[in-house]
């Protein structure tokens, strides 16, 4: 069905990562391309100059080295670790990797989304691609 699929990964609480996955398989055509993707959360700038540099970095390559765990070797699957603003940044980069789908996991919503907003919320609103959302 899809030629690139686009799977974001929130590494701090994420346990349907593997069903993420293989919906993507099931959902990818033969040589399909599938992507995990986590990013990371800008730091606030008022607090970010009080932070060393070197915490920016290791922050970063602990991430990448958790997903590839989380992905633990899956065969097909490139990892990308990106900084920015969560749907915002799932969003730009579907679009300027020119994904035709994403399968992103979702909490049942509370109260607090009526107001905020989940990230899966926003990606299914936004998207320029397919949207297959997990519970």
């Amino acid at each position: 069905m899809y030629k690139k699929i686009l799977v974001p990964i929130a590494l701090d609480h994420s346990p349907d990562s593997g069903r993420a996955l293989e919906v993507a398989r099931l959902m990818a055509d033969e040589g399909a391309s599938i992507t995990a993707l986590n990013v990371l959360e800008d730091i606030p700038a008022y607090v970010a100059t009080q932070i060393p540099s070197e915490v920016f970095s290791n922050r970063r390559k602990e991430a990448e080295t958790e997903l590839k765990a989380e992905m633990g070797g899956v065969a097909g699957v490139s990892t990308e670790v990106v900084t920015g603003h969560a749907g915002r940044t799932i969003l730009d980069y579907a679009d300027q990797g020119d994904y035709d789908c994403i399968v992103i996991s979702s909490h049942r919503p509370g109260l607090q989304d009526f107001f905020l907003g989940s990230t899966a919320h926003r990606v299914v609103r936004h998207a320029n691609c397919a949207v297959h959302v997990l519970r």
